[in-house]
């Protein structure tokens, strides 16, 4: 988590003392337009758009792509329950797809579960691991799926040189407090595409697109609502988006250091990577779940994933029951077929995540305290 500091503050205070707390009001030189400017030349995509939330992020572009009623998306079953309810959010229905060991989606799993109704992938790259994503962009293209990434968890790390967020269809980032850019809330939709952006836009504007920083578009008009941000967000992400890559640096370097403490215990072994040369997180896998439980008991900065509530699909109740605010207008009456969901619906991801701990890097900290804090974590284990 990055900190809030000087700059920061420093930005806020040129927005208050202009006293244009509207994104619009600052037009091209404006916080918010500079950043997505910034945030696009970085990621590598032709369009970045800032909006509230992660979650509004994943919504606008579904709705940028044209998912709806009647669709079906694959999610994986861990990953917070925000992906699952944005899909429900524009009137399609989320089919659960087991993990494997790396955390991420299941490729294999993604074939097994595909129907003729599959519309979209949405591959969530989770606690900075990033998913499969030639494998799934090879079945995605196969069947002529959408990929969105849920990039929420990975804002600026990399999949084999190339910055999560811009592989797929559109990407979704999150810069909540807890997030690799943190403005307290806020997001951004991330692609390439003309279309995705300016549907993503509209919706996000209430339905317009005909502020300073548009461009024509042939999109008819469609209604929307107000997923904006001020220029105080702006500010804050525009001051801290060059600190970025200092901070994915300093995770891999602590990432290093600690896996290679961790690798000479017996107890447990690294959960493997999908692009080791870009891991900027760190879990560990255990033969048995009671061996993971007792080890994330005892030990600070250890937490097993079984246990941490709606990351976890079987404590997503509203989808598991399939409930909305109003049946009339619940995306279950509109599907194509019966869609079921148990405890039992993704038994692999149950049983991986009972016997996986995250293991915190301590970022902040000194990168010098990172093999005293691992040493520290494989005391007593054999």
């Amino acid at each position: 988590m990055p900190r809030v500091g000087v700059l920061e503050m420093i930005a806020v205070n040129r927005v208050m003392a202009r006293g244009q707390l509207l994104r619009y009001r600052g037009g091209e030189n404006g916080f918010t337009t500079r950043f997505e400017r910034r945030l696009s030349e970085k990621i590598g995509v032709k369009h970045a758009l800032t909006v509230n939330s992660g979650t509004s992020a994943l919504i606008s572009a579904l709705v940028g792509a044209g998912i709806g009623p009647g669709d079906e998306v694959l999610v994986p079953a861990y990953t917070w329950i925000a992906t699952a309810a944005a899909v429900l959010a524009v009137g399609a229905v989320p089919v659960l797809v087991d993990i494997d060991e790396s955390l991420t989606i299941d490729p294999h799993d993604i074939e097994r579960r595909i129907t003729p109704f599959t519309k979209a992938i949405i591959p969530v790259h989770m606690l900075n691991l990033v998913c499969n994503m030639d494998a799934i962009a090879e079945i995605a293209k196969r069947h002529r799926l959408i990929i969105v990434e849920d990039a929420c968890q990975a804002v600026g790390i990399t999949y084999r040189g190339r910055r999560v967020g811009s592989i797929g269809d559109a990407g979704a980032f999150s810069f909540n407090q807890y997030k690799n850019l943190n403005s307290g809330e806020g997001g951004a939709v991330l692609t390439s595409s003309d279309r995705i952006f300016v549907r993503a836009r509209m919706y996000h504007d209430v339905g317009s697109y005909t502020r300073e920083h548009a461009f024509e578009g042939n999109e008819p008009y469609f209604a929307g609502i107000n997923l904006r941000v001020s220029e105080v967000t702006g500010a804050i992400l525009h001051a801290q988006l060059p600190r970025l890559d200092p901070l994915i640096r300093r995770m891999r370097k602590r990432r290093d250091i600690m896996s290679r403490v961790l690798s000479d215990a017996k107890a447990f072994r690294i959960s493997p990577h999908n692009d080791p040369e870009s891991a900027a997180g760190l879990s560990i896998i255990f033969d048995s779940a009671s061996d993971a439980e007792a080890f994330a008991k005892k030990r600070r900065g250890v937490e097993r994933l079984i246990d941490t509530g709606r990351h976890v699909y079987t404590n997503w109740i509203p989808v598991l029951t399939q409930r909305t605010f109003d049946d009339r207008m619940n995306p279950y009456r509109w599907a194509r077929r019966e869609i079921e969901y148990s405890a039992e619906t993704c038994p692999r991801t149950l049983d991986i995540l009972s016997r996986t701990c995250r293991v915190s890097l301590g970022t902040q900290f000194p990168a010098i305290l990172s093999y005293a804090l691992a040493r520290t974590l494989i005391s007593g284990v054999s």
